[in-house]
Order: structure tokens, then C-alpha cells, then sequence
């Protein structure tokens, strides 16, 4: 039982009594190969239900023991279940409801206990979503950030890290000591090529520790890519209320998603794999393009659509969707992202701008655009940046990206046309402030003083007179018209 609520706590498939779909293998029966690192929401909605889906079809010891590297709480709320939840789909025709197997464990802000699990023989594969952010990479050069404050921390103590880089690199030496096969790394995150990024970023940090370990990983263990796509919003009370319903328990760690799911992997996995094409995954030799594709157009007309809509009023995607003007330019958006694309074999762009239309308009699914507005900085510049130059470059209209661009701009000023403050939620939030908290709220001020942060806006797009003047020019009305005014007058061009 759980506080006043008489049903039972969620810890075993035998205490469930109601219309959710079970495993339909014993998760007893099958012991852990993958470590996953930055247990959340996505993890659990995405990764972990493909794993399910695999267990299933083929079993295999491929349980996921999962690590929150901060927070608590979730792991807290899984440990009395038995790494046990319910998995919510919300589609326009209904919502269905399953029981999710593939945890075996969690850990909860333990290195110790993270690196430990990291080196046990079982692992093979170690998956990561820990956001743009947390994995402490240079972008720019390729290698690790020496000012991110866990790789910083970490090459002080290499052998008690506690950040990304650190555990893995102090996990493939103690296995590589131990004469035990290296673990294959997949990212699962939204960052282009993302298996060569994190490569990058691992081998830069073991090259400042040990270049013989560099050397090793840079000759034996496989970074291969990934895309994964799947909208999956907070929690929320409903959730848990309609996970109860369909399992007769208490479950504090029910999640919701839509019903659309996409993994497009890199086939690269030395040690072996689980049977990821049963929960449609799709394995390819490049990864690229399709995650150029859904960086380009479903992550940049989110971005786009989270700021202009959070700072005009509207709490969810489907709210922005149900506003003409706006909504408007949303199609313009995946319109002017599709145009930057190459050609892809089996890939239409005006079905799946389509299809994305449909899915961001789905009324079952609350998708905050406040969520979705988080570290701006660490997204804008391959989902809005990138594009806007091969926009340029071809002589392509720059208007919907710089749209964008403004209204990220305006965003930044922490108020709203109502005069409601917001916290940014960036990890670039204090020196974004110092930038416009004292400069004039003119359009060209504040987008000077945001386009000249380091190792942020390419200097192509910061030099160049059309993008700026188109900047200037979207800013100008949002910031005099207001967010909503200016969307309207947007929309009618």
C-alpha cells in the first residue's frame, strides 16, 4: 500500500490488476548487459521500451541497470518497484497502457557504485541521454571542455570521477586492466553525429590522463551514433492516475509519450546487441541524415514554437498548434528546415512535415513549450544555426530561422509581455543576463550583445549583414508589438 491508497505498491508483474499489457517474458530470467546512463523520462519512454520490445521478441541478458547521475528522486521512486513502470501512450484514438521490464536496477547519484556497475563483466553496451549539457564536450575543438564544472572536477581525481566523461574513461581503464572487453558507447542524445562527438570528447579526456588509455579507446572501443525521436512530455498527475487505473498499483514512476516511436542506429556493436528492430528500431552504416533531418525539422520547429509560443501564452505544443497564426508558422518553419535537406532515399520532406504537424496538433499529449525552451544555448545552434547557413549558402530565405533566433532573443530577457518573469533554465543562464541586463532593449543592441558570446552563433551567420538585418528586424516587432502582435504580423507576410 502507498500512503491513504489502498492498492498496492507497483512490484511485480503478479500485482497487477487491470488492462496494461505485460511483458511477455520473465525479466527474472534475464540478467543485465546495458548500463544507461541519465535515467529519465526519455530513457524510459524511448531506449528501455525498445529493450523491453527486444527481451520479448528474443530475450538475451540485455536488462538495463539505469543511473540518475543527480537526481534522487526518480531512482527512489523505481527502487520499491523493481525498476518496474507504466508506460502511457496517448494517441488521438485513446490511450493504451504497458508494464515495462527492462530495469533491472538503479542507482541514484553513486559513483562509486556507477563505476562499479560500469565494469562488470555482463556490460556490454552503455547507453546515454543526459541532455545536450551534461556531457562536458567542446564542440569546437572536438575534445572535452575544460571549463565544464565535471570534467574540470574529474581530471583533478580520475579515478573517483563522477561526471560523463570520467566514468567512462576510468571504466574502460579498470577494464581494460582487468583484461575485459570494452562496453560499446551509444549516445541517445539530440546532438549531431553524436557517437563521433562523445568519441571526441572521451578520448580528449583520457588523452589528458593517460595518452596509452587515448590510444586504447581510440583503436578498440566502438562510439557508434544514433537518432531517437519520440515527444515525451513531464509527468504529471494525470499520468500516475491513469497508470493506477490500468494496473490497480500505485506507481510513482509512470511516464507518458505519444504512440510514434523512431531509433535510427549505426549497426557498430563488437560485443553484441539486444533485438532492437522489434520495438522498430532501424540499423543503418550512416546515421547523418537522418539526424540531420529531425534535428533540422521537428527540433527546430520545436524551439521555434517553444519560445514564440511560452512568451504569447500557450502552455502546451497542441495550444500553439491551435493558434492560426502561429501554427502557420510552424509549417512555414518545417517548410524552410525540409529546404535545407539533402536528398534521402525513402524520405519524403512534405510527408514528414506532415506528419510532424499532425504529431505536434496531438490534443492527448501536454508537451509544456516551457520544458521544450530549456538550454537554448546548447540547442540553437545545430537546430536553428546550422540550417539558417545552409539556408544562406544556398539563397534561401533566412526569415523562419531568424524568427526563431528572435524569439529565443526576446525569451532571453527572463519576462514576459505581462511582465511574468521565467527563470532561462540555460547553463549559460548568468552570462546571457550580464549580456542583456544593461544594455538598451533595442532589437540590434540585444542581438549584438547575444551573438557575441563565445562559441555560439557561427561567425558566418554573426558577419553576415541579411541574417542580421532579418534578426533585427523580427526582434524589432516582438519587442515593440509584443509576442503575440508579432506573430500575427509574421504570419501575414
Amino acid at each position: 500500500m502507498s500512503g491513504g491508497d489502498p492498492r498496492p505498491r507497483l512490484a511485480s508483474l503478479s500485482d497487477v490488476a487491470g488492462s496494461a499489457r505485460l511483458p511477455t517474458y520473465q525479466p527474472d530470467d534475464h540478467g543485465t548487459g546495458i548500463v544507461h546512463l541519465g535515467l529519465g523520462a526519455f530513457h524510459r519512454a524511448h531506449q528501455a521500451v525498445a529493450t523491453d520490445d527486444a527481451l520479448a521478441a528474443a530475450g538475451g541478458d540485455w536488462r538495463i541497470c539505469a543511473v540518475s547521475l543527480r537526481s534522487t528522486a526518480l531512482a527512489e521512486a523505481l527502487a520499491p518497484q523493481n525498476g518496474l513502470y507504466t508506460l502511457i501512450e496517448r494517441g488521438t484514438d485513446g490511450t493504451r497502457a504497458r508494464v515495462i521490464g527492462s530495469l533491472s536496477q538503479v542507482i541514484a547519484n553513486d559513483p562509486v557504485a556507477t563505476l562499479a556497475a560500469l565494469c562488470d563483466t555482463a556490460v556490454k553496451i552503455v547507453t546515454l541521454t543526459v541532455t545536450e549539457k551534461g556531457y562536458g564536450i567542446d564542440r569546437a575543438n572536438g575534445g572535452h571542455d575544460l571549463s565544464h564544472p565535471a570534467v574540470a572536477a574529474d581530471l583533478k581525481s580520475p579515478e573517483t570521477p563522477s561526471g560523463v566523461l570520467g566514468l567512462l574513461t576510468a571504466a574502460l581503464k579498470l577494464r581494460r586492466d582487468a583484461g575485459i572487453a570494452p562496453f560499446t558507447v551509444l549516445s541517445c542524445d539530440n546532438l549531431p553525429e553524436n557517437g563521433q562527438l562523445l568519441r571526441g570528447g572521451v578520448i580528449g579526456f583520457a588523452r589528458a590522463v593517460d595518452t596509452e588509455l587515448a590510444d586504447f579507446i581510440a583503436a578498440e572501443v566502438a562510439f557508434p551514433s544514433s537518432m531517437v525521436d519520440r515527444i515525451t512530455p513531464a509527468a504529471t498527475d494525470q499520468t500516475l492516475a491513469d497508470a493506477a487505473a490500468a494496473t490497480g498499483c500505485v506507481d510513482r514512476a509512470a511516464v507518458e509519450t505519444e504512440r510514434f516511436s523512431q531509433w535510427v542506429i549505426e549497426d557498430h556493436f563488437p560485443q553484441g546487441r539486444p533485438a532492437w528492430e522489434a520495438g522498430g528500431a532501424i540499423f543503418v552504416t550512416d546515421v547523418t541524415p537522418f539526424e540531420r533531418a529531425k534535428l533540422t525539422m521537428l527540433n527546430g520547429t520545436h524551439s521555434m514554437l517553444a519560445y514564440a509560443g511560452f512568451l504569447s501564452g500557450h502552455q502546451f505544443v497542441r495550444d500553439v498548434m491551435g493558434d492560426t497564426a502561429l501554427a502557420a508558422l510552424v509549417r512555414r518553419h518545417l517548410q524552410a528546415a525540409g529546404r535545407v535537406l539533402p536528398p534521402l532515399p525513402g524520405f519524403e520532406v512534405q510527408a514528414y512535415a506532415a506528419a510532424l504537424a499532425d504529431r505536434f496538433h496531438n490534443p492527448a499529449i501536454a508537451h509544456a513549450t516551457y520544458q521544450i525552451a530549456m538550454d537554448g544555448t546548447e540547442k540553437l545552434p545545430q537546430r536553428i544555426f546550422a540550417p539558417a547557413i545552409a539556408a544562406l549558402d544556398a539563397g534561401q530565405p533566412l526569415r523562419p530561422f531568424a524568427f526563431a533566433t528572435a524569439a529565443w532573443m526576446r525569451y532571453t530577457l527572463g519576462v514576459s509581455d505581462a511582465g511574468e518573469s521565467h527563470a532561462l533554465r540555460d547553463p549559460r543562464e548568468d552570462e546571457i543576463r550580464r549580456q542583456v541586463q544593461s544594455v538598451p532593449r533595442d532589437a540590434k543592441t540585444i542581438r549584438t550583445a547575444l551573438s557575441g558570446m563565445p562559441d555560439f552563433m557561427p561567425a558566418q551567420l554573426a558577419r553576415s549583414e541579411a541574417w542580421n538585418e532579418a534578426v533585427d528586424d523580427c526582434l524589432n516587432a516582438i519587442l515593440t508589438q509584443g509576442m503575440s502582435a508579432a506573430i500575427l504580423a509574421e504570419a501575414s507576410r
